[in-house]
């Protein structure tokens, strides 16, 4: 094999380590141990050195590895290839564990998050997480304040969905409930019932549609609106009648009663997108599962299934 071929078959770096250490302890079963080589190893790593630059680095004799004129010439530059081998390990193990910025929903509840920082340890990706709304999301991502955002996204174009409801204070007795039977009499008295929607909801496809749908049922403008926030929603509901639009889940959390929607179908949809030098797929394969958990979805690509209920009477 022509020399020049040599540094495919000998490991340059493992070699230079080798030459370093015997030269620097005269021997070559002295430093092959330094080295934590075995002698014979050692011996093998210098020699293909030796034939890869067609001179020889050491003068052996019985006792003594000592280096010839051409090996102390070569001395200076296998410590800088060395050197540069181990500042180049430790910043590729430094940007290993570069923490992943990620950019997720307030839906998300802290236990999950926290199982999902932990899940993503165990798969060597270091998470730092962003909790923000759907729209501030999408400017940390512009801004490059994250490396990616988990976006609220129309079904069609989702990862993981999520059917939506609404839920009461108090069971209403029925399988689904319809917008319809907020729409205030004539004769009616009292303040309107309203249906609130939470800031993770307000965006076009899951606002547009209620909208539509008030104004086509005749419900008047105010009976549909956005809190503040998902406590600020969660309190009106609790002190009323009214209802709040939301997944199965969370009213669970939230200790309320969940019904499907008579007059619609609602989805929260969500898809992980990255920053423009990013790659998600290797975060998407690899957490994938504890994503969904977080959002309320059962799988990733998989819509969870509305449970059944019992009509009480």
């Amino acid at each position: 094999m022509p020399n020049s071929h040599k540094v495919l078959v000998v490991d340059l770096v493992g070699a230079c380590r080798a030459f370093i250490a015997v030269s620097e302890c005269g021997s070559f079963t002295v430093g092959a141990a330094a080295a934590r080589l075995s002698q014979p190893v050692a011996s093998r790593r210098v020699a293909a050195l030796e034939e890869h630059f067609g001179e020889r680095l050491f003068e052996r004799t019985a006792r003594r590895a000592l280096l010839t004129p051409f090996g102390r010439d070569m001395l200076p530059a296998a410590r800088r290839l060395v050197q540069a081998a181990d500042v180049l390990r430790h910043e590729a193990e430094a940007a290993r564990r570069k923490p992943w910025r990620l950019a997720v929903p307030g839906i998300c509840p802290a236990v999950s998050l926290a199982r999902l920082v932990a899940e993503a340890r165990g798969h060597g990706v270091t998470l730092d997480l962003r909790v923000a709304g759907p729209a501030e999301r999408i400017d940390l991502l512009h801004a490059q304040q994250v490396r990616a955002a988990l976006l609220a996204v129309p079904e069609r174009d989702a990862t993981w969905s999520v059917p939506l409801g609404v839920a009461a204070a108090r069971d209403p007795g029925v399988r689904r409930v319809y917008l319809e039977t907020l729409r205030v009499g004539r004769t009616g008295s009292g303040p309107a019932r309203r249906l609130w929607v939470q800031p993770e909801d307000d965006v076009p496809h899951i606002r547009d549609p209620l909208t539509r749908l008030r104004d086509a049922i005749g419900l008047r403008p105010a009976q549909l609106a956005v809190g503040a926030d998902l406590p600020t929603a969660t309190a009106e509901v609790l002190c009323s009648r009214d209802l709040l639009v939301c997944s199965a889940t969370q009213a669970d959390e939230l200790g309320l009663h969940w019904r499907p929607l008579g007059e619609a179908s609602l989805v929260r949809g969500f898809a992980l997108t990255a920053a423009a030098d990013e790659r998600p797929q290797q975060v998407r394969e690899r957490l994938g599962d504890a994503i969904a958990r977080c959002l309320g979805a059962s799988t990733p690509g998989a819509t969870c299934t509305p449970r059944t209920y019992e009509v009480t009477s």
